[in-house]
This record gives structure tokens, C-alpha cells and sequence, in this order.
């Protein structure tokens, strides 16, 4: 399985909030693995957490946006650690394929 260092291509866009854990456990993930991204604070960039809401069907953060077509859940509710990179890797470069 390729590793995180193959998402350095991707266009990506975080979209978070301050409050939110799962976004903070995302983001620290991001910065450790020193993957290039965007972050679009839903409270306060103006019609971003209405965006998330009409092209995903979800109020859930954080969603990552890649290459601006494609969204992937930025967590894994279904595990005790909320968060799998390789698996979030898998998920991000399978949405850059389609």
C-alpha cells in the first residue's frame, strides 16, 4: 500500500472547525506527516459548511475535498481510535482515481 508520502500531489482541503476533536486529531496527523493541505473553517469561511452539507448529505467534520470532486470522511466513527492513516490514505488516493 502506497504510504502518505504518495498524497503530496493531491489538492486538499480540510474542512474543520476549532472546537471539533476529530479535526484536531486529523490536522496534527497532517502536520506530523507533513502532507500539503488547505484548511476551510466551516464557522468562519463564508458558505463552506453549507457546500459540505448540499455535496455530501452530512453536517459531519472534518471531510477532506480532493482535488475539488471529490469528498472523504476525514475520521472512522466505526473505530476506537477515530483515525487510521493507512487506511485515510487508501480512502484519499481512491478518491483522486475517480
Amino acid at each position: 500500500m502506497p504510504g502518505h508520502e504518495s498524497l503530496k500531489g493531491l489538492d486538499l482541503q480540510v474542512y474543520t472547525a476549532t472546537w471539533c476533536p476529530d479535526c484536531r486529531r486529523l490536522e496534527r496527523w497532517l502536520a506530523e506527516a507533513g502532507i500539503p493541505h488547505a484548511d476551510v473553517d466551516i464557522e468562519t469561511v463564508p458558505g463552506a459548511a453549507e457546500r459540505l452539507e448540499r455535496e455530501t448529505g452530512k453536517r459531519a467534520i472534518p471531510f477532506i475535498l480532493v482535488n475539488g470532486t471529490r469528498w472523504v470522511r476525514g475520521y472512522h466513527r466505526e473505530l476506537p481510535s477515530r483515525l487510521d492513516p493507512a487506511l485515510l490514505v487508501q480512502e484519499l488516493l481512491q478518491a483522486a482515481e475517480s
